[in-house]
């Protein structure tokens, strides 16, 4: 019986991990949970004090560096949308799109460029941002688990196998970020002391 390659076992279940480059990969399985459900899960979270106070933090990211309109990446319930005032917004969930669209906010950031995109706990989701990222002409915005090894992020309540593609230690994802054009100019923890686990705060900067 022939074995399977190395290359087709991390396919099936297990996260790649390249410690060089302080990143790792998980293939999401079947099934990905963005529906009516989840959309009402985050308008729940959204709601709760530490939700208000994500909310403008997030708000006090971009407007300390970027004062024009914004295209938020996976919404949500769609709270920063409306709470930034000039965003409009994209998503994969059927029920976030219908809203973007009820709401004439829907933008595609993938046929069109924008200015300025936010992730917020969003590009993990992605399996490949590089056509998003190409398409971002000044600016990123993100919030996204950060992990100190595989270990960490296999024990961490992120290691989401429905969801989230990707992982990154602080160095790897700056370096992620630079490879595609951007530069970072801050970074903050303000969403850990918010009381989430494991989160950073990133505010990049197009170069090339």
């Amino acid at each position: 019986m022939q074995m399977p390659s190395l290359f087709d076992s991390l396919k099936t279940g297990r996260l790649a991990w390249l410690p060089e480059l302080g990143f790792g990969f998980y293939e999401v399985e079947p099934g990905q949970p963005y529906d009516s459900a989840y959309f009402e899960k985050y308008r729940a979270m959204a709601a709760t004090p530490m939700g208000a106070a994500i909310t403008s933090a997030r708000l006090d990211l971009v407007r300390r560096w970027w004062t024009g309109p914004v295209v938020d990446i996976g919404i949500g319930c769609g709270t920063f949308v409306e709470a930034h005032g000039d965003a409009r917004g994209y998503d994969v969930n059927p029920t976030a799109l219908d809203w973007l669209h009820s709401t004439g906010r829907f933008c595609d950031p993938y046929r069109d460029a924008v200015d300025a995109i936010t992730c917020w706990d969003s590009l993990e989701h992605i399996r490949d941002p590089g056509p998003l990222l190409a398409h971002a002409r000044r600016w990123v915005f993100v919030s996204i688990p950060i992990f100190r090894s595989a270990e960490h992020a296999i024990a961490s309540k992120h290691f989401r196998r429905d969801e989230h593609y990707l992982y990154f230690t602080e160095p790897g994802f700056e370096r992620f970020m630079t490879s595609h054009g951007f530069r970072l100019r801050e970074a903050n923890n303000i969403e850990t002391l918010l009381g989430r686990e494991d989160i950073r705060s990133f505010a990049f900067e197009r170069v090339s």
